[in-house]
């Protein structure tokens, strides 16, 4: 049966409409992206096979188009979409980071980094540079590596640091392990990046550690 013969009260759409997003299942808020399902499955039963496929909405998003397409029923446009919602919500959490002090919002600054990073099957190191009123001005992927190293240069962090005229930097890197808690290289390679941001007058304002939808941050744990 699809979505259009069930009863008005119970369509994912209307739901939505009348209760809001948070009152309806993942599945069904993968149903309203995905529009239509396939032959003898409906758009929510589609969303429900995408979740127990990738086991969780983290592993979903962090999918590739070829892990996505191998689900019935998707390819490439639904792929296409998926991401375009992502990289919009991305952004919208970045305007939010633009204008304000990221020192405040670091839960927004966490959401950020958990939708650019969570998902990523390789280690990502990202570098996060803010003003003097520690405003977003930009956030680069300076290295990336295999599933349990990236080979991170304190040099190339500080000249694209200087590049932007940054007062400040805000590390981030994924743990594609699940485990967000920092390694003693991890701890070894924030002192020597603080080093040599300090030798310019840069300060290193927070280290974040992304495992999935968890989070760590040096700052808050008192590892700076």
């Amino acid at each position: 049966m699809g979505i259009n013969d069930w009863s008005e009260q119970e369509r994912p759409r209307e739901r939505l409409v009348r209760e809001g997003p948070q009152a309806l299942s993942n599945s069904e808020l993968l149903a309203l992206m995905l529009r239509v399902g396939v032959r003898g499955k409906s758009a929510v039963d589609l969303g429900r096979d995408m979740l127990q496929h990738f086991g969780s909405l983290h592993g979903l998003f962090g999918a590739t188009l070829a892990d996505f397409s191998e689900v019935h029923g998707l390819g490439m446009a639904k792929y296409a979409q998926m991401q375009a919602v992502m990289e919009l919500a991305r952004r919208a959490i970045a305007e939010q980071l633009q204008a304000g002090d990221l020192l405040s919002s670091p839960e927004a600054v966490k959401r950020y980094l958990r939708i650019k990073l969570g998902g990523r099957p390789y280690e990502s190191f990202v570098v996060l540079f803010v003003d003097i009123k520690n405003r977003l001005i930009a956030d680069k992927e300076m290295f990336r590596g295999t599933l349990s190293h990236a080979s991170v240069h304190p040099r190339e962090v500080v000249k694209e640091a200087l590049a932007c005229n940054a007062a400040g930097v805000l590390l981030a890197h994924n743990h594609p392990s699940g485990s967000p808690e920092p390694s003693d290289a991890d701890q070894r390679l924030t002192r020597t990046l603080s080093e040599a941001l300090g030798l310019v007058d840069i300060r290193v304002l927070d280290h974040f550690i992304i495992a999935g939808p968890l989070a760590h941050s040096f700052a808050e744990h008192g590892q700076l």
